[in-house]
């Protein structure tokens, strides 16, 4: 089976009310069309992981059969410093508070990262007023 590699970034900001939320991206081509996911891209030949996405550390690797291809896909936490993102193949895109993760229909892979991220202290659930 043909072996995918691509990164994606979990993009982390902080918004009005000082909730952590994070950047999720809606597909806007191809087979999974209509998808919900964390944007990134292909690996090119010849560049690293880090190279291809230029962002922080790496949280988790997922592996994932999907029916005609293999995905190995290298997910990194990212924060905005500064400026707006700009889709470029996306049809939509939110920011989703850590309760929010389920609200969209993510693509199968990024289930598996969902699942992670929800486990870990990468990010804070919103606190009770």
């Amino acid at each position: 089976m043909k072996t995918i590699r691509v990164v994606a970034a979990v993009i982390k900001a902080v918004d009005e009310q000082g909730k952590e939320i994070l950047f999720a991206t809606q597909r806007g081509y191809g087979d999974m069309k209509g998808g919900w996911e964390f944007p990134g891209g292909k690996i090119e030949p010849g560049e690293t992981p880090q190279e291809a996405i230029k962002v922080g550390s790496l949280i988790d690797t997922i592996e994932y059969d999907y029916p005609t291809f293999h995905l190995s896909m290298d997910c990194f936490l990212a924060e905005i410093d500064s400026g707006n993102l700009v889709l470029k193949e996306h049809e939509a895109a939110r920011w989703l508070t850590k309760e929010e993760l389920d609200s969209v229909d993510w693509l199968p892979a990024d289930v598996l990262l969902i699942d992670t991220l929800k486990q870990s202290k990468l990010i804070t659930p919103e606190k009770e007023v």
